[in-house]
C-alpha cells in the first residue's frame, strides 16, 4: 500500500509581513514538459528573503514559499542524482531582451521566490534550461552559486580588469561577491561600508585590506584622482549618489543593488567625466559557469561565506532573530 506521507513535503513560507511557518504541501510527482524535478538539497537565505519577512518588498504577494538560491539533486532519468545548481530567473524566451541573449534581464522575468513560490521544500519543478550540472561542488557550495554570480555579472558587465582601482560600497554578500570576482579580475579592490565589524570580517576572512568606512576621506594620495570603477552594493540611494563623486574622470559607476527611489546626479560632473551609470541585474548561464569554476580552483572561501547550516524545521524560530542579526551574518544555508 503506498505510503501517504511520501507524497507530502514541508515547505517554508512567509504567511505575510513577520510571520514565517511551515507548511505540509504536496511534493511534486510529475515534471511539466521541458521541467525536471529536483530534490532540494541546500537553500541560501538572501537579503531579498528578509525583506519579504518585513513585508519591505514592493512585488509580492504573500503568503509565498521563498528560496531562490538553491541546489539539489536530479530525481529521474539517466542522470538521476546528478548534483545542480537551479537558475531561479524564469525567463519568457521569447521578448526582445530574451531574444538578444539577455534572459536575465526578461521583460516578463519571474524569480523564484519572489514572483512565483520558491525551492524551501522538498521538491521543486524547474525548466530544464535552468539546471546546471554542479560536478565537483558540494550541496552547500552549489547553493551559494546563484548570490554569487550576481557579483560576477557585475563585474563582466563594467569590464574590470587588471590594474583598475576598484571601491565597493556594501560589504554584504553581494558586496563581497562583487569585490571577490573583482579581485579575479586583478584590480586592486577597496571596500567601503558603515559597519567596523563587516569590514574587519572582510579583512580576516577574505583578506582585503583596503576597506573605508563611509565618511572617511579616500581620495588622497594614489587615489586622489578616484576609482575607475564603483560598485554599489548597499541598496540605498543617498549612499549611491554619494558614490558618484568617487568615480574618476573616464571610470563607471555600477548600480549592483537596486532602490525604488529616483538617483540624482549632476549632470555638468557626469558630462565631464565622461562616467557611465551601469545597471546590472540578476545573472546569466556564464557567470554562474564562471563561478562554479572558481570555487573548484578554490578561488571563493566558500568555508568563510557560509555563517551556518541550520535545518528547515528551526527558523519558524529563527527567521526574526536571523533578519535582525543580518549585519553580522554572511550566508546562512538551510537544508530541507
Amino acid at each position: 500500500m503506498k505510503d501517504l506521507a511520501q507524497d507530502i513535503m514541508t515547505c517554508g513560507v512567509c504567511v505575510e509581513p513577520g510571520s514565517f511557518a511551515l507548511e505540509e504541501r504536496p511534493k511534486p510527482q510529475r515534471a511539466p514538459d521541458g521541467a525536471r524535478l529536483v530534490d532540494i538539497a541546500a537553500i541560501g537565505i538572501c537579503g531579498t528573503d528578509y525583506h519579504i519577512f518585513e513585508g519591505k518588498h514592493p512585488f509580492l504577494n504573500y503568503p509565498r514559499m521563498i528560496g531562490h538560491e538553491l541546489s539539489g539533486h536530479l530525481v529521474d532519468g539517466p542522470d538521476a542524482g546528478q548534483l545542480v545548481v537551479i537558475n531561479p530567473y524564469l525567463s519568457c524566451g521569447t521578448c526582445r531582451a530574451c531574444r538578444r541573449g539577455k534572459p536575465n534581464c526578461c521583460s516578463a522575468i519571474a524569480v523564484l521566490g519572489v514572483h512565483t513560490d520558491g525551492g524551501m521544500c522538498a521538491r521543486i519543478a524547474v525548466p530544464e534550461s535552468n539546471l546546471y550540472p554542479a560536478t565537483g561542488l558540494t550541496a552547500v557550495q552549489a547553493a551559494m552559486v546563484e548570490f554569487l554570480a550576481i557579483g560576477a555579472h557585475a563585474v563582466s558587465r563594467s569590464g574590470c580588469g587588471a590594474g583598475d582601482q576598484v571601491l565597493v560600497t556594501g560589504a554584504g554578500p553581494i558586496g563581497l561577491g562583487t569585490a571577490l570576482f573583482a579581485r579575479i579580475a586583478g584590480a586592486e579592490v577597496h571596500l567601503m561600508d558603515l559597519s567596523a565589524q563587516r569590514l574587519a570580517a572582510a579583512t580576516s576572512l577574505f583578506g582585503f585590506d583596503q576597506t573605508h568606512l563611509v565618511g572617511d576621506d579616500i581620495l588622497t594620495g594614489d587615489l586622489a584622482e578616484g576609482f575607475d570603477l564603483v560598485f554599489d552594493a548597499t541598496g540605498n540611494a543617498q549612499a549611491i549618489e554619494a558614490g558618484f563623486p568617487l568615480v574618476a574622470h573616464g571610470g563607471s559607476s555600477v548600480l549592483v543593488s537596486v532602490v525604488k527611489e529616483n538617483i540624482t546626479f549632476a549632470d555638468a560632473e557626469f558630462h565631464k567625466r565622461e562616467t557611465r551609470i551601469i545597471g546590472s541585474r540578476n545573472a546569466l548561464k556564464a557567470d554562474f559557469d564562471q563561478v562554479m569554476d572558481a570555487i573548484r580552483q578554490g578561488l571563493i572561501p566558500t568555508d568563510a561565506i557560509a555563517s551556518d547550516v541550520l535545518p528547515l524545521s528551526v527558523l519558524p524560530d529563527r527567521f526574526g532573530e536571523l533578519a535582525a542579526s543580518r549585519d553580522h551574518l554572511i550566508k546562512v544555508l538551510v537544508t530541507p
